[in-house]
């Protein structure tokens, strides 16, 4: 068996301390499939005296994660510091200009720094592996890097946020609003006590600029990608999709279109009965539509300790026998960029509610607005009348351009009838 490879860990939490259990308990069958042992040699974090369930004992420590990056004794550097820019990124600098393969779980710096980091890598000569920054435990990087080489993908999209599915998949089974779960969500450690960059869809968005990296050979670039979270979304919502036959997810979709590169997080409304529908609570999936094989479904937990360091694992692993990637499946240099497809160029089909004063002539006001834009009734559900009390009006639309339906929907705010601002989710065609 071959020298071990030495591994220095900056970052200790709780995907540090999973990847020291995980190589502690499986560490012999790991070199085996490796071909040699992975060894932690040395580890960094901010705090020495924090308690994290594994001993440190039997590693050099450093304050300063650069200097673990120049410890010549020291092969690979594993970033789990966090944060688009700072030490992360000072950090995985430092590692790559000495000539060291760097495994990352940071898809916040990857989708910020990421093409300017990969022709680094390769210029020195190395790789950077980062199954683990998206979707948690699912091997998504490795499929669409090597799995699906011999397909063009035409469309990539799924679940890429679990905090966000648990929210979404208690809020249908319980009838309960959106703040209420979020609590529970944060007392189960699903969310954090700032839960902005999961419920707002920023998480979600800094993975899909990578799998449309991946899956379309450009580099990454997180201004592209259109974002939009869940605290929209109302029991009321909710509970309309199902009698409508459709579930709230938020998805996250990229695809090539005549406008250009398509990327966008939200809340979508999805047919009952389609894979994507039956993924609940904290799991993650993703779709991979290749012109060879067709729709491919990945689906499994996309975060915790357990999860997300076996994704570490399995890049030291690769890197251990050898393996030297492109860091997005094509060389640094050839990374395109594509132009962004507008979204006010998408083109779907519709979901909105209204809250109305219930009155004689609401709805043909609704229908001349519809009308005056272009929009078409798809399906329409008006509960009964309650003269003078608001009620809820809730229509879908077949399938129009963006711009269209936004227009359509500022006309309708302005009624005098309509109580609050038209909430509208996108139906995916899936």
């Amino acid at each position: 068996m071959a020298e071990p490879l030495r591994v220095g860990i900056a970052g200790l939490g709780t995907v540090g301390s999973a990847v020291l259990r995980l190589l502690e308990q499986n560490g012999a069958l790991v070199a085996l499939r490796a071909g040699r042992e992975l060894c932690v040699v040395a580890v960094s974090a901010r705090n020495r005296q924090r308690e994290r369930g594994v001993a440190l004992e039997g590693y050099r420590w450093y304050d300063d994660p650069l200097a673990l990056a120049a410890d010549p004794e020291v092969d690979l550097v594993l970033e789990l510091i966090g944060g688009a820019d700072g030490p992360a990124l000072a950090l995985c600098r430092a590692a790559l200009q000495a000539g060291k393969p760097v495994v990352t779980a940071n898809k916040a710096l990857l989708a910020q720094h990421g093409a300017g980091l990969a022709r680094l890598a390769e210029a020195e000569g190395v790789t950077i592996g980062f199954e683990a920054a998206v979707a948690g435990g699912i091997p998504i990087v490795k499929t669409l890097r090597e799995g699906l080489a011999g397909n063009r993908i035409r469309r990539v999209y799924g679940i890429l946020n679990g905090t966000c599915n648990y929210i979404l998949t208690t809020m249908r089974e319980s009838g309960r609003d959106f703040e209420d779960v979020l609590q529970e969500a944060q007392a189960l450690g699903y969310a954090e006590a700032d839960p902005s960059f999961d419920v707002d869809g920023i998480d979600a968005a800094h993975k899909l600029a990578l799998l449309s990296a991946l899956a379309f050979g450009c580099a990454p670039a997180i201004d592209a990608v259109y974002t939009e979270g869940i605290r929209h979304v109302s029991p009321l919502d909710i509970a309309f999709a199902s009698e409508m036959g459709y579930r709230i997810k938020l998805l996250g979709v990229a695809r090539l279109t005549e406008h250009g590169l398509e990327q966008r997080v939200h809340p979508s409304m999805v047919r009952i009965g389609t894979p994507i529908s039956q993924v609940e609570g904290v799991f993650n999936a993703v779709v991979a539509e290749g012109d060879q094989v067709g729709s491919t479904l990945y689906s499994g937990r996309g975060a915790g300790g357990g999860p997300t360091a076996s994704a570490v694992v399995a890049d030291l692993a690769d890197i251990a026998k050898g393996a030297c990637p492109p860091v997005f499946g094509v060389p640094g240099a050839r990374l395109e960029t594509l132009p962004i497809a507008p979204m006010d160029r998408h083109h779907g089909a519709y979901y909105f509610r209204l809250m109305v004063v219930d009155k004689p002539g609401v709805m043909a006001d609704v229908a001349a607005c519809l009308r005056d834009h272009e929009v078409s009734i798809e399906a329409l559900i008006q509960r009964a009348r309650n003269p003078g009390e608001p009620v809820p009006i809730v229509l879908t639309t077949h399938e129009t351009a963006e711009a269209q339906m936004t227009g359509a929907l500022a006309e309708i705010g302005a009624l005098e009838a309509v109580l609050e601002p038209p909430r509208m989710i996108r139906i995916e065609a899936l």
